[in-house]
């Protein structure tokens, strides 16, 4: 059985997100995210040992754009709707603590 995501853990990753979410969208998304996890669990029940890895399921090519130099966003503009700068730098808070061995 696929492992349950509770209420604490959505609140939790809501507050991380800066997500202000209502009792019932929290109710929701928990019952929502256990169902996905369930819906992977099952994958673990395919055999697929004889399956080649594959980065995608159509031939791809180089989609990437030609490299041309243009002009970079202004600091100014980039931190003017920022919550907190220093300087010229994005202030956010701390979220790894000592004991989290990041």
């Amino acid at each position: 059985m696929a492992k349950k995501i509770d209420e604490t853990q959505v609140r939790r990753v809501a507050k991380l997100a800066r997500l202000d979410l209502t009792d019932d969208e929290v109710a929701r998304f928990s019952t929502q995210l256990s169902a996905i996890l369930g819906y992977v669990e099952k994958l673990n029940e395919l055999d697929t040992d004889s399956v080649e890895p594959l980065a995608h399921c159509l031939p791809m090519h180089n989609v990437f754009r030609e490299d041309v130099i243009t002009e970079s966003l202004d600091t100014e503009l980039a931190l003017r709707n920022a919550p907190q700068h220093f300087e010229s730098f994005f202030k956010v808070p701390k979220i790894l603590d000592e004991d989290s061995g990041a």
